[in-house]
């Protein structure tokens, strides 16, 4: 018995020292007049801001309508005009008073001070995608991008068709 202890605490700890492995970014896409689902995948990392390489190699996988699309995020920082501003200080004082026959008044006062509050950062970006078969189809996308890489987004196609993002 204190041999399968033994293994069960080494496995445990093995465990625990073990890197942590995310796979991609899994969505999905809409097409916002047929309907028609896809799929898109973004490489894990890949919806972080960071200095871009315009020709580093293509991060995100469209699936959709029978054709596959590939192309590279550019995603910027939120502290610009796409992020919240934060909270400030909130300060509150109450006054309350009572009374009642044959009893004492009682008057009380309070007064609360609230930190502010830092919400999630949005932060914005795009995507353009295109088909490696002829005639090569492109897809433009805007993406809106939280600090977890979970967003959602609106794509344009070379022909005008417009498609709704979620991953």
């Amino acid at each position: 018995m204190k041999d399968a202890a033994l293994i069960v605490l080494a496995a445990a700890l093995l465990a625990a020292c073990a890197p942590a492995v995310s796979g991609p970014r899994q969505g999905r896409i809409v097409n916002s007049v047929t309907g028609t689902e896809g799929s898109v995948s973004f490489v894990a990392g890949s919806l972080r801001p960071r200095v871009g390489d315009p020709f580093a190699p293509d991060n995100a996988t469209i699936t959709i309508g029978g054709q596959t699309y590939t192309g590279r995020t550019a995603i910027v920082d939120g502290a610009g005009a796409g992020a919240a501003l934060p909270a400030g200080w909130g300060l509150s004082v109450g006054f309350g008073a009572s009374s009642a026959a044959f009893t004492n008044g009682l008057v009380g006062v309070g007064t609360r001070l609230d930190s502010p509050r830092h919400p999630p950062v949005a932060r914005i970006g795009n995507l353009i995608a295109r088909t490696a078969t002829a005639p090569v189809l492109t897809l433009t996308c805007t993406l809106t991008v939280d600090e977890t890489e979970h967003g959602i987004g609106e794509c344009t196609g070379n022909d005008g068709t417009r498609y709704a993002l979620q991953f």
